[in-house]
């Protein structure tokens, strides 16, 4: 066989016999893959490129947690901050944050509910009477409760929970003996 210019060595290839502007593999990802990486995959035998950003998706992207041993005591039949509050900053527009809280409830009677708010002041939960417990005078009940919100911002963001008795009677929330959390988890898209 000829050969134009000097005959190949006959060994196997290695790294540095390659040209770096061709696809290599020499360099390995020391961090997660950046939404612009691409991945080689076969489809069907065809050999394809895949943005890192089609993959996957209700990936846990950060969970944040509030507490308070600070009771709260209203007879308010409007809503009132617990000052039970976590602050968030979604890393995307198109992220949920899965809301979560627990605490204690105990009403001087009839009916209290607890809600979620964000800070302009709007219950995100879409409605205008949270969660709601019938209680009887005096009677302590562990309370939880979930919502998943779909802000459509990157802004800061501080979810509190609030609470309200409907029919004014003494109603606390939370306080010295017992704990009550908020927990934020976004999950990207």
């Amino acid at each position: 066989m000829s050969y134009i210019g000097s005959k190949p060595a006959n060994k196997p290839v290695v790294a540095s016999d390659l040209d770096p502007t061709i696809i290599t593999g020499q360099t390995a990802l020391s961090a997660e893959p950046a939404s612009t990486d691409e991945f080689l995959i076969s489809d069907a035998g065809v050999l394809k490129r895949l943005d890192a950003s089609l993959i996957g998706g209700g990936k846990v992207l950060q969970v944040i947690q509030g507490d308070t041993t600070t009771a709260t005591t209203t007879t308010s039949t409007s809503f009132v901050s617990t000052n039970l509050d976590v602050d968030i900053a979604p890393s995307a527009t198109s992220s949920k944050i899965l809301l979560m809280a627990c605490g204690v409830l105990q009403g001087g009677g009839g009916v209290s509910a607890v809600s979620f708010f964000d800070n302009s002041d709007s219950e995100v939960t879409g409605t205008t009477n949270g969660v709601i417990y019938t209680e009887e005078t005096g009677h302590r009940e562990n309370v939880a409760f979930s919502f998943l919100h779909s802000p459509s911002s990157t802004s800061t963001l501080t979810y509190t929970v609030c609470l309200k008795n409907g029919n004014g009677a003494s109603t606390h929330f939370a306080g010295a003996s017992t704990k009550a959390t908020i927990i934020a988890i976004e999950i990207g898209a």
